[in-house]
């Protein structure tokens, strides 16, 4: 037996949020006989109405679930939004046989897709990238609500407790402390204020004459030391990375076999052997 679903007033939360929660939370919660109904429809059948109304029907759980992470500073719309991505990838792999109510399967998806989205969007630079990092986030923003800096007790049990060094758990909380900052001074600041800005104090060395000149003298330097490099090495060895390095249409093993009636094999360990003194001769 299945139930009859009213429309939701918006399919996704939009500019008006309160009407959005108003309608999912009248839509009426499935029993656990008709969530197994509209689960087998799903699962063995491929039955889309029954996911649609799996779907509605748990939507008040992901705004239930988002509202405890309104502390990132985030649109509570976006967060459903996202609670909701994870909501329809939990129906889709929910296999009615596993003897559990959708919603106790559908919590790791919701809370993982609004993880990612938090993540994505909290700052502009990244702050948690591995497993470890966004375990550390996640539990370090819960515990910034009530503690200051971390006492060195406090960053050990944090460690212990989520399996990480304690330097890390100190390197996550130094992330989360910080701001991001515009490259650029803002349009309206004055000299003053613009010269905070990192425009002003991280310089850029790429086009520093003393550094163009350093550079152009290392390439000459190395250029010159390749070619008498070069002219050290028996006739055979220098034609050998010659052809095989330095041409145009560089030669094969093989083209260089047959040119000096040897194996292949053996091309390339003249070559090694080549590359190897001409390396001694440079470093040196």
């Amino acid at each position: 037996m299945t139930t009859s679903l009213q429309p939701v007033y918006a399919l996704a939360p939009g500019a008006n949020l309160e009407a959005y929660v108003h309608s999912v939370n009248s839509i009426p919660l499935l029993t656990p006989e008709q969530e197994r109904e509209l689960a087998e429809r799903l699962f063995y059948q491929q039955d889309l109405e029954a996911a649609r109304q799996m779907v509605l029907a748990h939507l008040r759980f992901v705004v239930h679930i988002a509202r405890s992470y309104s502390g990132y500073g985030l649109s509570q719309g976006d967060l459903i939004q996202e609670g909701n991505v994870g909501l329809m990838k939990a129906v889709k792999r929910f296999n009615p046989e596993m003897g559990v109510r959708l919603v106790s399967f559908a919590v790791h998806w919701i809370k993982a897709e609004i993880h990612e989205f938090i993540l994505r969007n909290w700052r502009i630079v990244k702050v948690a990238t591995t497993k470890a990092q966004r375990k550390l986030f996640f539990n370090l923003r819960s515990q910034k609500k009530k503690l200051a800096w971390l006492s060195n007790d406090e960053v050990h049990r944090v460690a212990d407790t989520l399996g990480v060094e304690a330097r890390e758990v100190r390197e996550m909380e130094s992330r989360l402390t910080g701001q991001d900052m515009a490259f650029d001074p803002a349009a309206d600041a004055d000299d003053e204020s613009a010269y905070q800005s990192p425009a002003h104090y991280l310089e850029d060395h790429r086009y520093d004459p003393a550094r163009q000149l350093e550079e152009a003298d290392w390439s000459d330097s190395s250029t010159a030391s390749l070619h008498e490099a070069l002219e050290g090495l028996d006739d055979r060895s220098r034609d050998i990375l010659q052809q095989r390095w330095l041409a145009e249409e560089k030669a094969t093993l093989h083209d260089l076999a047959a040119k000096y009636n040897v194996s292949a094999e053996r091309i390339r360990q003249l070559e090694k052997n080549a590359m190897n003194k001409l390396k001694g001769r440079i470093e040196a």
